[in-house]
């Protein structure tokens, strides 16, 4: 049973994955969000567990109550970690069974904000970074998520690790910089990585 490589693609808020990853999908590479997974899984399997922690109002008609946890995490750290430890090891084991049955991909993509902050990259073979400038990040989360100020764009950004210390730890660095294109630096990816398989 053919067992693929596991890569992981991570960047910055406004740095550009989802678009990059959009791109490994289209070449037919298996693609895991590991922020969307995280939701399902937190109004599923973790669905009981949250309630038991932080209360019957985290759901509203069967919906997480994003704005109630918000506030309850926001700005306490001890309540935000509660949280991580019920929501990372869920989708680090969801992620092994999905990249397990992933047998005809000659590697597989695991896209997440956090894939160095929480170190779960060191679980991966390889390791993409998308970059972007701060100026032109800002930019387009504004265009995003429009109910967004500068100010709270920037505190997000400051919170996350720097762009250089990802660089660092990373096996391929895409620049998505509105200077040099998007699909050429993934297919030249795409094809180092499946050379490093044959």
């Amino acid at each position: 049973m053919n067992k693929p490589l596991a890569v992981g693609i991570t960047g910055g808020i406004g740095a550009g994955k989802t678009l990059a990853a959009t791109i490994f999908k289209l070449l037919g590479i298996p693609v895991y969000n590991a922020d969307n997974r995280a939701k399902q899984l937190m109004h599923t399997l973790l669905k009981p567990k949250i309630i038991a922690l932080f209360g019957a109002q985290s759901f509203t008609n069967g919906q997480l109550n994003r704005n109630y946890l918000a506030k309850k995490v926001f700005n306490h750290p001890n309540e935000l970690a509660r949280l991580n430890n019920l929501v990372h090891p869920a989708v680090a084991n969801d992620y092994k069974q999905w990249h397990a049955q992933q047998t005809q991909a000659p590697y597989t993509l695991k896209e997440a904000a956090l894939l160095v902050e929480n170190s779960s990259y060191k679980q991966l073979d390889k390791l993409i970074v998308v970059t972007a400038p701060n100026t032109l990040r800002v930019k387009r989360i504004k265009e995003r998520d429009p109910f967004r100020t500068t100010q709270e764009i920037e505190k997000i950004m400051a919170n996350q690790m720097p762009e250089a210390e990802k660089k660092a730890l990373a096996d391929f660095t895409i620049k998505n910089n509105e200077q040099e294109l998007l699909i050429p630096q993934v297919l030249a990816i795409d094809i180092e990585l499946k050379k490093s398989i044959a």
